[in-house]
């Protein structure tokens, strides 16, 4: 099963009602093409570079320091470079220069191997089992996309982008923990509205029949903002949910550390019962040491009713 579906088709729903909608606070925009423009220049990046070197995270940097530490023999050129990236990716004070937030997304992206970077990482054994036949789980790395699937019957776990640099000094072990803390915080995030892409305003909503052909009912998460969209299993949108927690921790399992891939109510949707078609309504069936939660949930995929069966 695939989780993960960023669709640049998908429309925003414009908001009619003027005291409904936010007032926008954007002072101010590049477009794409600016970036791009800003950004293609070998000094630029150094600059961004330096800053993180001289960790500008942690206090302003002097143009002095900045300036030696970047290998530009021009103070006027140097100075030039730092104006472009002044503003918008870099912030200046009386005290020094800092990282303004997307100045430090881009150097995230640059530095930990998103953007630069092409990785693979072929079969690993992966803990656990498959949902649908029982048989071992492995997991590859190709296309920035981290996959764990059953090599007996070709059942996919879950299949979610994962940055390059994340594997980067891990063993598979500390690989797999990574990523069931990565994928899970974007669960997570999506359920409470927060796009995590870009914070933007999520709009989550039941979906019947869709495009993954092994679910009959999924979750979709769709940012207002950017146009992120997200899909997911029902299930999964309950790692976070307060009851599914405690009936775990009560039966000695933290669904924080434990990887979501091994319950099969989070990676199909076995566990998940259509029980009503207009309004859309579902109920997913999780077992827990011989215990049962049961979760009904609405369109809006908000958690209306629970019952625990001992």
């Amino acid at each position: 099963m695939s989780q993960f579906d960023r669709a640049a088709s998908a429309e925003p729903d414009v908001e009619s009602d003027d005291e409904a909608a936010p007032a926008a606070r954007t002072e101010s925009e590049l477009l794409p093409a600016e970036v791009f423009s800003i950004l293609g220049n070998d000094t630029r990046v150094d600059i961004l570079r330096g800053l993180l070197e001289l960790d500008a995270d942690e206090r302003p940097v002097s143009f002095t320091d900045l300036f030696e530490q970047v290998d530009v023999e021009d103070s006027a050129n140097f100075s030039y470079h730092l104006r472009q990236l002044t503003g918008h990716f870099i912030k200046q004070s009386d005290a020094g220069y800092e990282f303004r937030y997307p100045g430090r997304k881009v150097v995230s992206s640059i530095f930990t191997g998103t953007l630069t970077e092409r990785t693979q990482l072929g079969f690993f054994p992966v803990d656990g089992a498959c949902y649908d036949c029982e048989g071992d789980l492995h997991g590859w790395y190709v296309d920035d996309t981290l996959t764990i699937g059953c090599t007996d019957c070709g059942a996919v776990q879950v299949s979610y982008p994962f940055p390059s640099g994340g594997l980067d000094d891990r063993t598979t072990d500390d690989l797999l923990e990574a990523f069931h803390h990565y994928v899970r915080h974007h669960y997570c995030l999506a359920a409470d509205g927060v796009c995590p892409e870009c914070t933007g305003a999520i709009e989550t909503s039941l979906v019947r029949d869709p495009d993954e052909e092994d679910l009959d009912v999924a979750v979709e998460h769709v940012c207002q903002r950017c146009q992120y969209r997200l899909q997911s299993t029902v299930g999964v949108t309950l790692l976070d949910h307060a009851e599914t927690l405690v009936f775990h921790a009560n039966r000695g399992v933290d669904l924080n550390t434990e990887p979501f891939w091994n319950f099969d109510w989070c990676v199909s949707d076995h566990r998940t019962t259509v029980v009503s078609e207009d309004p859309l309504r579902v109920e997913v069936a999780i077992p827990c040491s011989g215990d049962e939660l049961e979760v009904r949930i609405d369109d809006s995929v908000s958690v209306v009713e629970t019952a625990v069966h001992e």
